[in-house]
């Protein structure tokens, strides 16, 4: 469901046909021209709602580990992923993502819940039909052929292609366990700092405001969300099924379903990301998520001031809410903070002023363990 220049996927074969010459139709370069538009009522608005999504994260990040260049602020990413991939057989990963940057819609289907893990959503992939799957590849690389890695499997039947969706399947969850799962408590922690932000600019001041620093490339007038400069054109009525929007990491701007035919969605750069790697990936503090009391034995380990915020903190929380919560000053709460996240209790996120705070996944285990 991943659309727009650098970031597609398949949708209207009409609209695809014409721009990437299939069908006889000759191709034109029209990759920064179309615009993909909502049309959301009121019911609509009321059920705009967030979602985190793992598998969307993994497939996008493809697109930086082929292309260097795409975001210098993920090398430090990168550099470590590479290096923790070892003999993983990325070559037929990164044949998936065509010269356009774009990616085959069936690999990032639209979450159904808020965060599903990686393998509800890679379990859906593994059901996409032979005849999708085909389709999706050949038009995501159109005008230029399927890449090699993946020629003999959409030139053959059923089921090598069936074998072929398995198998990328197994890749992407190798790809995860390896270059993905080790940082996503710190990029779900950026995540949901900006959610947090969006979801406050919504009551504040409804859409206009939700929309007006989301990207350039979004524009919200009279009822309608545009987003310009996408590979394909097509204007959707939400029709009562809300947007389901969902920040990410590597996406460098917005990225809307190709397809009209899918539910509303929008995935859109994440703020924060400019921080994410300024500890190196892997030795980071990561978050984390399990509460409960604070045990005597992690009062007499740490202190009971710490050790209370530290059981505290099971979502991202900013500094004066901790103090509200505690009853104390926030300049006490800071220096107890302080001392929790340098010794990698704790992980951090910027939204917006503040600095949120939550359980690293060291936190997470001293905290159950006490």
């Amino acid at each position: 469901m991943v659309a727009g220049a650098g970031a597609a996927g398949v949708g209207s074969v009409g609209v695809m046909a014409s721009v990437h010459g299939i069908g006889g139709a000759p191709p034109i370069d029209v990759a920064w021209g179309f615009m993909i538009s909502f049309e959301l009522g009121v019911e609509d608005l009321a059920d705009t709602r967030f979602a985190l999504s793992p598998l969307h994260e993994a497939v996008l990040s493809l697109r930086v580990l082929q292309d260097p260049g795409l975001a210098a602020l993920h090398l430090p990413w990168r550099r470590s992923a590479l290096g923790r991939l070892g003999a993983l057989d990325t070559e037929l990963l990164l044949a998936l993502v065509a010269r356009r940057r774009t990616v085959p819609d069936h690999l990032t289907p639209v979450p159904t819940s808020f965060a599903p893990v990686f393998e509800e959503e890679l379990a859906v992939v593994r059901r996409t039909s032979s005849e999708l799957v085909r389709r999706d590849l050949v038009l995501t690389h159109a005008p230029d052929p399927v890449p090699g890695a993946l020629r003999a499997a959409v030139d053959g039947d059923d089921a090598a292609v069936a074998a072929l969706r398995d198998g990328i399947c197994d890749l992407l969850h190798r790809y995860w366990r390896s270059a993905i799962e080790p940082e996503w408590p710190r990029m779900r922690l950026v995540l949901e700092a900006d959610m947090t932000y969006r979801a406050r600019r919504l009551a504040l001041g409804g859409a206009r405001l939700l929309f007006a620093d989301m990207h350039p490339d979004l524009r919200w007038r009279e009822g309608v969300l545009h987003v310009d400069r996408m590979i394909s054109r097509h204007r959707v009525a939400a029709a009562g099924r809300g947007l389901l929007l969902m920040p990410s990491v590597f996406a460098h701007k917005p990225a809307p379903p190709l397809s009209p035919e899918e539910p509303p969605s929008l995935v859109y750069p994440s703020r924060g990301v400019a921080t994410l790697w300024d500890s190196p990936p892997g030795d980071a503090p990561r978050g984390g998520s399990r509460s409960g009391a604070a045990p005597q034995a992690l009062a007499a380990l740490l202190g009971a001031p710490r050790a209370r915020l530290l059981v505290l903190l099971e979502e991202p929380t900013a500094t004066v809410e901790i103090a509200r919560r505690l009853r104390v000053t926030p300049s006490a709460v800071s220096q107890h903070l302080r001392v929790l996240y340098a010794a990698g209790l704790l992980a951090r996120a910027r939204d917006g002023r503040q600095v949120l705070y939550r359980r690293s996944v060291l936190g997470d285990k001293l905290v159950a363990g006490g």
